[in-house]
């Protein structure tokens, strides 16, 4: 399948990149020449570099298209082992029982019914081979199966004119993104990784796959969705992470 290409990601790294070095390397003289502060000004050296950011994510949002697919892969090109990663050891991945496990639904939908594991499975189902691109730098191809999450969208009646979908996981993780990218047709509820069960380590009971976007932007262990037209943020978003963080 043609696609955007994976300079386009290496791209978007690049931004965030960037903008975490320039926060280094600010110092005192160059905080003078921007801003004419001092030492204890720290509030406006967030807001110049706060504000880089909500620009980088209007750019990004300007130039995102859902018609623009990201790369696909063949089966012998997949990652095996596909890297773990989360800001703990893979040892505290969080076990949720799938049996018990019921995922809320609120903010502009319809239908705020829970969903369990079965219910997700009896949706239409699609499989991906796409890369997962970290912000640490490296890169895993992997193969994703699950629900388109425009069709669970729909299922459930949310509001498409909406800003924003957040989601909060069991392992204290939340994000969220714009609603465009929501609708992509490569985002989807991953239920399965490898043609099994999605395993612990990979998000189980059910990940956002969003290969349109950085790593960070993929929450795992999802316990909650959410329609909203205010900003959710994210774990790392709001550290400082670029929001958009996509292509």
């Amino acid at each position: 399948m043609k696609g955007i290409r994976l300079t386009d990601h290496r791209k978007a790294l690049q931004k965030v990149e960037r903008r975490l070095l320039l926060r280094r390397g600010l110092s005192l003289g160059a905080l003078t020449m921007l801003t004419g502060c001092n030492l204890q000004d720290g509030d406006t050296v967030d807001k110049i570099l706060w504000g880089m950011s909500r620009w980088n994510d209007k750019v990004q949002a300007a130039l995102f298209s859902g018609e623009r697919l990201a790369p696909t892969y063949t089966e012998a090109e997949i990652t095996r082992p596909f890297p773990f990663n989360a800001f703990y050891i893979e040892d505290d991945a969080p076990e949720v029982d799938g049996q018990d496990w019921a995922m809320e639904v609120s903010g502009l939908v319809q239908d705020r019914s829970p969903w369990g594991i079965e219910k997700l499975r009896g949706l239409p189902q699609e499989s991906q081979i796409t890369r997962h691109i970290c912000i640490e730098g490296w890169s895993a191809i992997g193969r994703w199966s699950g629900v388109p999450f425009r069709t669970f969208l729909e299922r459930i009646g949310a509001d498409m004119r909406a800003r924003y979908v957040g989601f909060k996981c069991a392992d204290r993780y939340y994000s969220s993104i714009d609603m465009a990218t929501a609708l992509h047709p490569q985002t989807i509820l991953a239920l399965d990784f490898d043609g099994q069960p999605l395993p612990v380590k990979y998000g189980y009971p059910v990940k956002l796959r969003v290969p349109t976007k950085l790593g960070f932007k993929n929450p795992k262990h999802i316990m909650a969705i959410t329609v909203t037209n205010d900003n959710p943020g994210g774990y790392w978003e709001d550290q400082g992470y670029n929001w958009f963080s996509g292509i």
